[in-house]
């Protein structure tokens, strides 16, 4: 039997799953070429909200050989160029409980059997996972199926486990067969994402020069005014998740931000994310679910 606790946990879990579900597939029809970045981030960020949860992480939205990890700065100029892979990449939480998913709208026919590949080897874990498993077993699993079809998997960027307030937390899934490995848990909350790219490239990811996202570490003492009332506004409104200078607009005064955000960069107050780019340049495509794991196999909470 469940207690109320869990009962209440698991209905929180299951509509911010349906909340990001929604949001995903009204994204997949609103990303256009030619149209600015920043304005995918916002409508993406701002149906989460309207539809009552609040956004896990940045909206992220990377084209073509980045990977992961770029949102939209305040003010970003950039725009999505033609004839690319566009990869958005959401999460939404209520009350800590979070969901993860993504989705690669692609505008460039040569990668569309790419794009399929990533969403085939998502489907094939889904169907596959199960308590017990191992998590070097569903690596070899997705990676067979990328394997399959001609494309090859991103080695080092994996799923990961969910938390309440954190994205990643405890085990890894692994996109290929690792030595390494874990046994997936009963009742646990997984975020299922292959990454995928074609079969000359590197198959890795690289810290790229930018960083657009970042997240608080630990409260630290300062003698500047502005930067202890950014580090609070942080600490009180994003706790360990995920956020965007752009969520940061007005909260101290203009031309005292950039010193006070710089201060808690540099004393570890805050970390940053780089973005992730495949190191020989190639495209890369991504799909993501996030499942809660039951006694037959799993629920697909996205």
């Amino acid at each position: 039997m469940m207690s109320e606790s869990e009962k209440e946990a698991l209905e929180k879990l299951r509509l911010s799953g349906k909340i990001l579900r929604e949001t995903r597939e009204e994204m997949k029809n609103y990303v256009r070429e030619g149209m600015p970045i920043i304005d995918i981030c916002e409508k993406a960020e701002g149906l989460i909200r309207q539809k009552g949860a609040k956004p896990a992480f940045p909206c992220n939205v990377s084209v073509n050989e980045v990977a992961a990890h770029y949102t939209s700065p305040p003010n970003d100029k950039r725009r999505i160029p033609e004839n690319s892979l566009v990869k958005v990449d959401i999460g939404a939480h209520i009350d800590g409980y979070l969901t993860d998913t993504a989705v690669t709208v692609c505008f460039d026919l040569e990668y569309e059997s790419l794009v399929e590949t990533a969403e085939r080897a998502l489907k094939t874990a889904v169907e596959n996972i199960q308590p017990g498993m191992s998590t070097s077993k569903l690596g070899t699993i997705i990676e067979g199926v990328i394997k399959s079809r001609g494309f090859k998997p991103i080695s080092n960027l994996t799923g990961h486990q969910v938390g309440r307030y954190v994205v990643h937390t405890g085990t890894s899934l692994p996109n290929v067969s690792q030595l390494f490995s874990t046994k997936i848990k009963l009742g646990a909350v997984y975020a299922i994402e292959p990454f995928v790219t074609v079969p000359n490239a590197a198959g890795r990811v690289e810290n790229g020069d930018e960083a657009t996202i970042f997240r608080f570490l630990r409260s630290r003492s300062t003698k500047n005014p502005h930067a202890r009332e950014l580090q609070k506004y942080i600490e009180d409104n994003f706790r360990t998740l995920p956020f965007t200078e752009r969520w940061l607009q007005n909260v101290v005064p203009q031309q005292h931000y950039r010193e006070a955000f710089d201060e808690l960069l540099a004393s570890k107050t805050l970390m940053k994310y780089p973005i992730f780019v495949e190191a020989s340049g190639k495209t890369v495509a991504q799909a993501e679910h996030t499942v809660l794991i039951v006694a037959d196999g799993c629920s697909v909470l996205t």
